[in-house]
């Protein structure tokens, strides 16, 4: 097997896919994100995810810091609109100081009123930042648009006011509704025995009390697409357009996975940028997402140009589009294709942090890991057909278009 898991009898699971490095990289993810907020708390995932490197119950917020970083290892975290990450990077000998630390912050916090004031200011200085991004801010401003009115469409960061006007219930509420045990995975990537794990994660773990608290997600409504343009204290204009696509455990996952890839994908080669900055020279940055989410999905192209080039931009970009949905791939093609994204997804393992995260959201998601070769037999399972009803799904006419331009 190409990795093993443990659970603990308060429902954390454990994870370990083994290397031979002298490095050691792992992760505790909780399926609790941005999405999960209460109305009028907005950034308050992301606000606990900044204290919990605050004191804790035996620690200093200086003793946080320095219990990894004087043994030279990388600790950090992030959340997202489904999950709370932390994650470090470290030699192997100092596994167990991780895992106390881990422990600790997540489950022994304080979350004192001084620090929590402090970390405010952070906040708000982070999302004014942000704000000074408009390739950072539009992404989040179409996303309000895809999910008007539903949490997904809410900024991760949360707005002034409400991060504003946060406090230590609104943290406790959100952690006992959310944080639940079984729905957290500690996973790891490094040369260690996996008995000798479970242990450690035992006499670390294993005391946390069960926490089963049930969250109901509201699955987002139907949506119509939209064309809107807003203008920005910006000197270029910045155009993303867009649609909902499919969930994590739909069948046409990995069709729309590897037609994103061909459009606008990792390196040079893809089809927007070969035809639009190569060609014409419009666009200095083009590129296409897709992010599968547990009940829906976000499909996406940001390019950022000169005012007068926008508009030829946005017409080869839907020209491309209609190109996919017009004509199915030949088999070179396709097997062009889909080399390139195996290839891609190989040389990938090598970024073995956000291999061993990604390992831990999917034990989470489908409570198993698909190895390698299962991933790549199902990109190659993928037929031109297939991937021409994928087009016609998601790249219509419906799609929802976002422009900042510069005031005049």
């Amino acid at each position: 097997m190409d990795y093993q898991v443990h659970t603990l009898s308060n429902g954390i699971r454990i994870l370990l896919k083994h290397s031979t490095s002298a490095i050691t990289h792992c992760c505790f993810v909780v399926n609790a994100g941005s999405r999960d907020e209460p109305d009028n708390k907005e950034g308050l995932a992301h606000f606990i995810e900044h204290l919990l490197f605050k004191e804790t119950e035996t620690r200093s917020t200086n003793q946080i810091l320095n219990r990894l970083e004087l043994v030279g290892a990388d600790l950090n975290a992030y959340t997202t609109k489904e999950y709370t990450c932390i994650h470090a990077s470290l030699l192997k000998q100092h596994l167990e100081r991780t895992v106390d630390l881990f422990q600790d912050i997540l489950f022994h916090s304080t979350f004192p009123r001084e620090e929590l004031e402090k970390e405010r200011g952070v906040i708000l200085d982070e999302i004014a930042s942000y704000l000074d991004q408009p390739e950072e801010a539009i992404q989040d401003d179409f996303e309000e648009l895809l999910f008007k009115g539903h949490p997904l469409g809410k900024n991760i960061l949360g707005t002034p006011e409400t991060v504003g006007a946060m406090d230590k219930a609104d943290i406790k509420h959100f952690m006992e509704a959310n944080y639940n045990t079984s729905e957290m995975v500690f996973a790891v990537f490094g040369d260690h025995d996996f008995k000798k794990l479970v242990k450690l994660a035992e006499k670390y773990f294993g005391v946390i009390p069960a926490n089963h608290s049930k969250k109901t997600r509201l699955k987002p409504h139907d949506s119509k697409g939209e064309k809107l343009s807003i203008e920005r204290p910006i000197t270029q204009t910045h155009c993303i357009i867009g649609n909902r696509a499919y969930p994590a455990e739909h069948h046409h996952k990995t069709g729309l996975l590897l037609l994103n890839n061909l459009l606008g994908g990792m390196g040079m080669s893809n089809r927007l940028n070969l035809e639009i900055r190569e060609k014409y020279g419009i666009a200095y940055t083009i590129e296409s997402n897709y992010t599968p989410l547990t009940d829906t999905g976000i499909f996406s192209i940001y390019f950022g140009t000169d005012v007068e080039k926008a508009e030829k931009a946005l017409r080869l970009v839907h020209k491309e589009l209609k190109k996919l949905r017009d004509q199915k791939l030949g088999s070179l093609q396709m097997q062009q294709a889909k080399q390139k994204f195996i290839g891609q997804i190989a040389l990938a393992e090598e970024n073995r942090m956000g291999l061993i995260i990604s390992m831990a959201k999917s034990l989470l998601d489908f409570d198993h890991v698909d190895t390698l070769d299962q991933i790549f037999e199902k990109i190659n399972a993928c037929t031109a057909e297939q991937l021409l009803e994928i087009s016609n799904e998601v790249f219509d006419d419906s799609m929802t278009t976002l422009m900042f331009v510069p005031k005049e």
